[in-house]
């Protein structure tokens, strides 16, 4: 069977998967006619969970439009995983147990590319049926200036160039939103769903420094910047559900059932993409309810609409104490160990103590209580069924990928709560964890073989750094080259909070040679 639009006209054709049970060609009638939804990233995530929340609203008689997607970066997942079948997916919940919830995902009503279908898009910004605008485009996407400070090449470009010019996404996000106010200027709500600290407040910077340097080169009036500031608002949110790389596995599992062509691609820009996306089902979403054009009754579909202060906090409990930290710890030890599963990391007593004891002791002292999610809740929710889940393909080498950027968030929030408590200096695991991601820097494992670090933009700075410090040396705080000074990196200083030292001597216990990342571990797991 193919995966496309007749399957839905064939009554029993895919026992045990959930159909759609909307009229689909009067959906997509509807929205042609009356846009409301539109959704930038076409990836796993979108597929997995907004997409899905729109499947429940239109099931249950609840909305009776689709979300409209569009790709912006890797244009080849929507060629090759949407359209050829009829923008369709298969969505697939692995259970702890093993077993699977399937689902045929039919909210999609139409996939869009850019820069192909700009012009597309810019007539669906005219609408003022257009409600909301949604992104999971990763945290890069919003990026408009360099670690430097200075404006991207790029952007830079499109100030100059003006909207009717501009090759960025960004630039062509803000020239929609001008086209927007000349057509009429409906309100309309920018929401950012990517995982990232503050991603409203990102997503609003980003933009207003498109708008307003194109303001100051004469491109666009002064009323076009104060409309936008009046009428576009940037809702905060906090979106969890853990969503891996399409698994073979699950592949094996559809093609079994009778589903032809499930093959898992890897794109030119190397997006791992398939026709069907697999997750675990637990699933967060926190937006806060500020949507001036009205907005779908997603609450009704299990999204909290609240306030910014409370998605905020929602936000740092997870990032900061619950799950988050708990994630970078197994991934520097899980590389250093040989581990390939996050699952397998939780059956290693002597990681789950580490993680265990750390969220607990140290890390549930000073969380920040939401009040919408009780934090012991879903701390135990993480620690019990969701990292131990077999069934979910997530490695450490995965959530490895770019350390240095999120220990600041991760690790430097509690560390900073800590030191105003004035207990800093008595941590024992946290400090271990930073001195763990020094030991992993230096790409060797705890069996002494090499191993390739993952994707880092400080990789190349500092590497060599601590390769340069050999197995069983007791090295000082000087031999790290100043890394440990860099409070940009740990989001503290470590020498006012009481651990530089006590990082250093971590550092050198697990730098003593092979089998020396082992043996701490295990002795702390039994002082526990």
């Amino acid at each position: 069977m193919k995966l496309n639009h007749a399957i839905l006209n064939t009554p029993g054709a895919l026992p045990g998967y959930r159909m759609p049970a909307f009229d689909r060609p009067a959906m997509l009638r509807r929205t042609a006619e009356a846009p409301t939804w539109l959704h930038f990233g076409s990836g796993n995530i979108f597929r997995m969970f907004p997409a899905v929340l729109c499947q429940r609203l239109l099931n249950d008689g609840l909305w009776d439009t689709g979300v409209i997607c569009c790709e912006g970066y890797d244009g080849e997942i929507v060629e090759k995983s949407l359209r050829p079948f009829d923008n369709l997916a298969a969505a697939v919940t692995l259970l702890p147990d093993g077993s699977v919830e399937k689902e045929i995902v039919g909210a999609i009503a139409e996939s869009l590319t850019l820069p192909a279908d700009l012009p597309r898009v810019q007539e669906l910004f005219r609408r003022p049926s257009l409600r909301m605008v949604s992104f999971t485009i990763t945290e890069k996407g919003y990026a408009v200036r360099g670690g430097d400070g200075e404006l991207l090449p790029a952007v830079a470009s499109d100030l100059e160039s003006g909207p009717k010019s501009c090759r960025t996404f960004l630039g062509q996000l803000v020239a929609c939103c001008m086209g927007r106010f000349e057509a009429g200027g409906a309100p309309l709500a920018l929401v950012s769903m990517d995982n990232c600290s503050h991603n409203g407040e990102k997503l609003s910077q980003a933009f207003f420094t498109v708008l307003d340097g194109w303001r100051a080169h004469g491109f666009v009036s002064e009323d076009a910047c104060g409309w936008a500031r009046k009428n576009l608002s940037f809702p905060w949110s906090m979106i969890d559900k853990i969503t891996p790389r399409p698994s073979e596995a699950v592949e094996h599992v559809l093609e079994t059932d009778g589903l032809e062509n499930m093959e898992i691609l890897v794109t030119a820009k190397h997006s791992y993409t398939a026709p069907f996306v697999n997750a675990e089902k637990p699933q967060y979403l926190v937006i806060e309810d500020d949507f001036p054009n009205g907005r779908p009754p997603l609450e009704k579909a299990g999204v909290l609409f609240t306030t910014r202060d409370t998605v905020n906090a929602v936000e740092s409990m997870k990032v900061c104490t619950c799950l988050n930290p708990l994630h970078t710890a197994l991934a520097v030890f899980g590389c250093l160990l040989g581990y390939e599963s996050i699952a397998a990391e939780m059956q290693d007593g002597d990681l789950r103590s580490l993680i265990t004891e750390m969220a607990w002791k140290e890390g549930m002292p000073v969380v920040i209580d939401p009040g919408v999610i009780r934090p012991a809740d879903f701390l135990r929710e993480v620690l019990e069924q969701r990292f131990p889940n077999p069934f979910l393909p997530d490695t450490p080498q995965r959530i490895a990928t770019d350390t240095s950027q999120k220990i600041p968030v991760r690790y430097g929030v509690d560390l900073r709560l800590h030191l105003e408590r004035g207990d800093a200096g008595s941590l024992v695991r946290m400090p271990l964890v930073l001195a763990g991601w020094l030991r992993y820097l230096r790409g060797v494992d705890d069996g002494g073989a090499p191993f390739e670090c993952s994707p880092d933009p400080l990789l190349a700075k500092w590497q060599p750094v601590l390769r340069a410090i050999p197995f069983g040396e007791q090295a000082s705080a000087g031999a790290f080259g100043g890394l440990l000074e860099e409070t940009a990196v740990w989001g503290v200083d470590l020498r006012e909070a009481g651990l530089l030292d006590r990082v250093v001597a971590d550092f050198n216990r697990l730098n003593e040679g092979p089998g020396a990342v082992r043996r701490v571990l295990h002795e702390l797991a039994q002082q526990s």
